[in-house]
C-alpha cells in the first residue's frame, strides 16, 4: 500500500472515530485496525497524533464549508434564499443518523484549552463561516452587513449546539425563522 493510499484510508478511520467517540477516546492503534494500514505506515503519514488531528479537522473544515455552499447554491434563486438556505441544509445535517454536532465545537471542547492545534484549526473554521455568512450578506444592501453576518453566525452555532447536545432537531428551523425576522429588520 502506498502512502497515499494509507494517508487516505487512516484519514477515513480518523474522521469515523474521533467524530463518533472522540479525539481522547480514540488510539493511534484503534485508527490502525480500522484503517488496515500498519502501525509504521500510520506513523510515516502521520508523524504523531497532533498531525493526524490537525489534517482530519483541516478536511473537515473543507468538506463540510464545501457541502454548504453546494446546497445553498443548489436552493436558494434571490440573495436572501441563500442566508435562509444555510438553515435549511443545517436542518437536513441535524437530521442524519451519524449527526454528533459541530466537529469544531466538539474538538475544542475536548482539546481546545491543551492543544494549539486544535484551537486554531477550530477557530480558523469558526472564522471561515463567518466570512462565508458576510459574503452571503453583502448582496442584500443591508446598512450594517458585518454585524448581520455576525448575528447570523451566532444563530448557526446555537442551532448546532443545541441539536447536538439537547437533541432539538428542529433547531435550525427556529434559526431560520429568527433569520427572517433579521432579514426583515435589516433593510
Amino acid at each position: 500500500m502506498d502512502v497515499e493510499e494509507a494517508t487516505r484510508r487512516v484519514l477515513a478511520a480518523a474522521e469515523e472515530q474521533f467524530y463518533e467517540r472522540g479525539i481522547q477516546a480514540v488510539g493511534m492503534d484503534t485508527i490502525r485496525s480500522r484503517s488496515g494500514v500498519s502501525l509504521k505506515r500510520l506513523y510515516q503519514c502521520f508523524p504523531s497524533k497532533d498531525d493526524l488531528v490537525a489534517t482530519y479537522l483541516r478536511r473537515r473544515d473543507t468538506r463540510w464549508r464545501a457541502e454548504l455552499a453546494e446546497y445553498v447554491q443548489a436552493h436558494a434563486d434571490s440573495a436572501e434564499k441563500t442566508v435562509l438556505a444555510v438553515f435549511d441544509w443545517l436542518g437536513e445535517w441535524f437530521h442524519r443518523p451519524d449527526f454528533r454536532g459541530c466537529a469544531f465545537v466538539n474538538s475544542f471542547g475536548e482539546l481546545g484549552g491543551v492543544s494549539p492545534v486544535v484551537a486554531e484549526v477550530a477557530r480558523t473554521h469558526k472564522q471561515a463561516v463567518g466570512e462565508y455568512l458576510r459574503h452571503l450578506v453583502e448582496p442584500l444592501g443591508v446598512s450594517d452587513p458585518d454585524g448581520l453576518a455576525a448575528q447570523l453566525a451566532v444563530l448557526v452555532e446555537g442551532a448546532m449546539v443545541l441539536a447536538a447536545v439537547t437533541g432539538d432537531l428542529d433547531a435550525a428551523a427556529r434559526s431560520r425563522a429568527t433569520a427572517e425576522l433579521l432579514l426583515v429588520h435589516s433593510h
